[in-house]
C-alpha cells in the first residue's frame, strides 16, 4: 500500500506556482523531501495537510482523500518539526493534556515510553527545551496516537551533529517494521544521505526527480575539465562554474559520454541542489 500519494496538484499564487506535482511514498520507508526556499516545499505540505484549497488534484493517504476523509486521517498523521513556538510558558504536561483529548487512539503508556527513550522531563516549560528537546517532544505526541504518516518539516533544523545523528537513528528505527512511513522536508541533505530510502527534489513549483536515493544520485554527474572542453559540452550541462583550473558542471548521466575524457564523479544531494540553483541564476 501506498502511504502517500499525491496527484497532480495544481495551486496558483500572484507569485508562486505549484504545477502538477505528482509523487508517491511506499509504506514503511522514509523518503527526503528536497528544494531551496520558496520551492515549494510548505505549500506541498500544506496540501497534504488539507490547509489549502487546490485549484486541481488530489493527496491520498493510505488509500483515502484526505479532502473526503480528513479527521479520519488526521488520526493517522504525525507532524513534527523544528520548534514549538506556542504555549511555550507552559509544561509539556499541560500542553500534552490538551492535545491528547484530539485523538481516539492516544496511548499513555506508548507517551511515557517515548518520554523516557528521549530523556524529556514533562514539569519542563516549552521555552525551557533545547531545539532537540522540542523536536523530540514533537515526535512523542505524534507516535503516541498510533500515526502511521510522520510529515518532518525541518526537524533537524539548529541541532548540533550528535543531536542530529541521534534523531536520524531514531527516524529509522521508527520505519524497521515496515508499519510507520515518514515524509522529511530538509535541507540538510547530508542527513537524506544518511536516512532516506527515496529523495524527491522540488524546483520552482515542479517536482524535478523523484525517485530511489541511490537511483536519483547516479542520474547525475559532476564534471571537471578544462576550459576548451567546456565548449564542447555546455549545451548539456545544467549548469557550471568556471574557476582558475577550467570548469565544474552538473550534467544528466545520460548526456554524459565518457569518451569525451572529462572528468565525471558522482555528486551529493547539496551538489546537485546547488547546481540546479544555479540554473536559475544563469537565464534571470
Amino acid at each position: 500500500m501506498l502511504a502517500l500519494d499525491i496527484r497532480h496538484l495544481n495551486k496558483k499564487y500572484p507569485t508562486f506556482e505549484l504545477r502538477d506535482v505528482s509523487f508517491q511514498l511506499e509504506k514503511g520507508y522514509i523518503m527526503g523531501f528536497i528544494g531551496a526556499n520558496g520551492a515549494g516545499k510548505t505549500t506541498t505540505i500544506k496540501s497534504i495537510l488539507n490547509m489549502l484549497h487546490l485549484d486541481s488534484g488530489e493527496v491520498h493517504i493510505l488509500g483515502k482523500n484526505i479532502a473526503e476523509h480528513e479527521i479520519e486521517l488526521k488520526q493517522e498523521i504525525g507532524y513534527a518539526f523544528g520548534d514549538i513556538d506556542f504555549y511555550t510558558r507552559s509544561k509539556m504536561k499541560k500542553l500534552t493534556d490538551v492535545i491528547k483529548k484530539f485523538y481516539t487512539n492516544w496511548d499513555d503508556e506508548i507517551y511515557y515510553n517515548y518520554l523516557r527513550r528521549f530523556k524529556l522531563d514533562e514539569n519542563k516549560k516549552i521555552v525551557e527545551l533545547s531545539t532537540g528537546m522540542k523536536v523530540k517532544y514533537s515526535l512523542a505526541l505524534a507516535l503516541s496516537h498510533g500515526a502511521k504518516l510522520l510529515i518532518l518539516d525541518e526537524p533537524t533544523s539548529g541541532l548540533d551533529p550528535v543531536a542530529r545523528d541521534d534523531l536520524l537513528d531514531i527516524f529509522q528505527d521508527l520505519v524497521v517494521d515496515g508499519e510507520i512511513s515518514i515524509l522529511f522536508s530538509t535541507h540538510i541533505t547530508s542527513d537524506l544521505e544518511k536516512c532516506a530510502d527515496f529523495i524527491t527534489f522540488i524546483e520552482n513549483g515542479q517536482i524535478i526527480h523523484s525517485s530511489e536515493k541511490d537511483d536519483f544520485i547516479a542520474s547525475y554527474r559532476l564534471l571537471n575539465g578544462s576550459e576548451s572542453q567546456l565548449n564542447q559540452v555546455k549545451e548539456q550541462l545544467i549548469s557550471y562554474k568556471v574557476n582558475s583550473f577550467g570548469f565544474t558542471g552538473l550534467v544528466r548521466s545520460q548526456d554524459y559520454d565518457p569518451s569525451s575524457g572529462i572528468s565525471a564523479t558522482m555528486p551529493s544531494l547539496e551538489e546537485i541542489m546547488i547546481y540546479f540553483a544555479k540554473k536559475e541564476d544563469m537565464y534571470v
